[in-house]
């Protein structure tokens, strides 16, 4: 294995732009993936590793190794390219896959999860995390503001992203595809008119929509919703945080 100790090596020089640069991840169509854990995920959920880099002293053998160009970094120089400490100490280049609604297989009992205009990379990690727990078949990211290969989103969702059936398009075209499979559309809003979460029927297949935490959703849901809910707060906070409010409808429609 060779053993990579200058930062100006073209491998380094690749993983830091590739990390902070989403038009490299897009020219290149590689992200970046710390941690063992995480790595497992997308291998085993069938994207391809193109080349794994292990902190000097840790490589070892891993399902991927014969498969995968691989290199040992030393310990200082790998430090300063990891995005957390404690990643397990091995850091992987994957190919990105297109997240399309036409790959998406969904049964009669289908439940999804519908985010609208996120641009937290932070929160849609979170929500994904979620939605990989509490086992959502597919999870809709309409008008998505940000990079779905996003370091952020692959850390915060520690690796649920590669646990979910995803798609990425418009919110009219998810509308539409909503409507073709026969899908129950859920909205939520922060109306006075709309029904408490608590109250209504999540009968499968269904969707939760989601829209961002500033603007809501646009008002096309409105017209082709089944439904329409919101979470009571108190007259002092008028909203929750997008990935909270996603973690309370997801679990509570799992039991009713």
């Amino acid at each position: 294995m060779k053993m990579i100790s200058s930062s100006s090596n073209p491998e380094i020089k690749k993983i830091k732009l590739l990390i902070s640069k989403s038009r490299e991840r897009k020219k290149q169509k590689l992200f970046v993936v710390e941690g063992k854990r995480e790595i497992s995920r997308a291998y085993q959920s069938g994207y391809k590793l193109v080349s794994v880099y292990y902190r000097e002293n840790y490589s070892g053998n891993y399902e991927w190794d014969k498969k995968t160009p691989s290199f040992e970094v030393k310990k200082k120089l790998f430090d300063k390219i990891t995005i957390r400490s404690g990643s397990e100490k091995m850091i992987a280049l994957v190919s990105t896959k297109e997240l399309k609604l036409d790959q998406l297989i969904l049964t009669k009992k289908a439940r999804v999860l519908v985010i609208e205009s996120p641009e937290k990379p932070g929160n849609i990690g979170a929500i994904l995390r979620t939605a990989a727990a509490a086992e959502i078949n597919a999870v809709i990211i309409s008008n998505i503001k940000t990079d779905i290969f996003h370091p952020n989103i692959i850390r915060s969702s520690l690796g649920g992203i590669f646990l979910l059936q995803i798609a990425i398009d418009s919110s009219n075209r998810t509308i539409n595809f909503l409507k073709k499979n026969n899908i129950s559309i859920i909205s939520t809003s922060s109306n006075e008119k709309a029904k408490k979460y608590s109250e209504i029927n999540y009968k499968a297949p269904f969707a939760l929509i989601f829209g961002s935490e500033d603007k809501g959703l646009n008002p096309i849901w409105f017209k082709r919703s089944d439904q329409v809910v919101k979470i009571p707060t108190n007259q002092t906070i008028d909203s929750l945080n997008l990935s909270v409010s996603a973690g309370i409808l997801i679990y509570h429609s799992l039991n009713h």
